[in-house]
């Protein structure tokens, strides 16, 4: 092969673009093994009900009062679950957002 021949032109032999890409790749993992430690609650029923999730979205813990049982129906119940469930969802989604987005303006595309 000829001498320089995998070389870019002006690269000196190394693409600057290519490490940047694996740097960002590995900042990205530390980030998403952060978020699954990270976590958020959120809560429906004036606190009667509280949903705990990660910032990866798997949901660690579902409290409900048990005063709010004596005078809950199934579907109230059902309502305030799901209500407190997406509700933690969107907080994880944001969190997600907050420390996921700025890698994105790394890339240089």
């Amino acid at each position: 092969m000829a001498k320089g021949f995998n070389k870019l032109p002006g690269m000196g032999g190394a693409n600057p673009m290519m490490a940047q890409l694996q740097k960002l790749q590995r900042q990205m993992e530390e980030t998403q093994e952060k978020l699954g430690l990270e976590t958020v609650t959120a809560t429906a029923g004036g606190g009667a009900i509280k949903v705990t999730m990660t910032g990866d979205q798997k949901c660690t813990g579902v409290e409900i009062d048990p005063d709010f049982l004596k005078d809950a129906d199934a579907e109230m119940l059902n309502d305030m679950v799901l209500t407190a469930v997406n509700l933690a969802l969107d907080k994880s989604r944001e969190r997600q957002q907050e420390m996921m987005g700025p890698l994105a303006g790394g890339l240089p595309f």
